[in-house]
């Protein structure tokens, strides 16, 4: 099993060991395009893996901060609190550059930028490029995509 994540198309396929499409999903990348360096606020292209699947359990909607769930559910008031803020909600698979010197080590590791897929608040526009780096999915899709997936599966992101 594959992820496979079009930055052109802002769509996700998880595919089976024969190339078949199992799901598909409308995502949000980048509003800042792609690209590897840190800092950049980009989405990495290139061979990924799932490192860690984080939020097993979790209610829909419930607030991530670097990995930890604060307690908090997202609703649109707690969101006119926050103004600006990057919402991590409901699960994350942290990506890793499998690609040295592209999206692994040094300047452009995938992981230390921490780059995942996430949930996001249900107005969050999917179809078209607005996250910070990470490819955000509504909460329903990242819900059952998590359950779908183990460590280590194969994400490949490309511009295409």
């Amino acid at each position: 099993m594959r992820i496979d994540i079009s930055v052109a198309a802002q769509t996700l396929w998880l595919i089976d060991d024969t190339g078949r499409i199992l799901r598909e999903y409308a995502v949000s990348t980048a509003k800042a395009g792609v690209g590897e360096v840190s800092g950049s606020y980009q989405t990495p292209r290139g061979s990924h893996r799932i490192r860690a699947k984080i939020g097993a359990g979790a209610p829909a909607n419930a607030v991530f901060v670097r990995r930890r769930p604060t307690g908090e559910i997202w609703t649109p008031e707690l969101a006119e609190s926050f103004p600006g803020r990057d919402w991590i909600l409901t699960r994350i698979l942290w990506l890793c550059g499998c690609e040295p010197g592209k999206n692994r080590h040094g300047c452009v590791d995938t992981m230390r930028r921490f780059v995942y897929i996430h949930g996001s608040p249900d107005s969050a526009a999917m179809g078209t490029p607005g996250s910070h780096g990470c490819v955000r999915m509504h909460n329903p899709d990242i819900m059952e995509l998590f359950d779908l997936v183990p460590c280590y599966t194969a994400v490949d992101i490309r511009e295409d």
